[in-house]
């Protein structure tokens, strides 16, 4: 068994690329068009398994649970307890973690998108400014 230092910071580095992948599939232009049929049958699919199936391409933290099963076979990281016990606490775990960054992401998108619309608005005002 590792250190805790060392373990927790696997959780904090692993975490990461789980939070990439998962925001990527689920929310940024590259998979708009696989993200829209699934959607549509999520919606539209006459099973429920064939609806939960598609509706876990659409959800960041459905998705992650996922890639975090992923990362955890390639890493065999487990936290605190060795076999099957560490690979249920680093799992969940992991999932909170990449699920912090993608709303820490989020928020700063946000923040970024809301300051481009008030420069925006700023470089208009000026703009009508000037004229004579």
């Amino acid at each position: 068994m590792t250190s805790i230092t060392t373990q927790i910071t696997w959780l904090f580095i692993l975490a990461i690329p789980i939070a990439c992948v998962a925001w990527t599939v689920t929310q940024e232009e590259v998979f708009r068009e696989p993200r829209e049929y699934c959607i549509t049958c999520s919606k539209n699919s006459k099973t429920l398994l064939r609806r939960k199936f598609f509706y876990l391409f659409t959800c960041e933290y459905c998705f992650s649970h996922y890639i975090t099963a992923i990362f955890l076979a390639l890493s065999e990281f487990q936290l605190l307890l060795s076999g099957w016990r560490g690979y249920l606490i680093a799992g969940f775990a992991l999932v909170f973690v990449a699920n912090f960054y993608m709303s820490i992401f989020a928020l700063l998108r946000q923040a970024i998108k809301k300051e481009k619309v008030e420069i925006a608005v700023l470089q208009k005002e000026g703009e009508t400014d000037r004229k004579p």
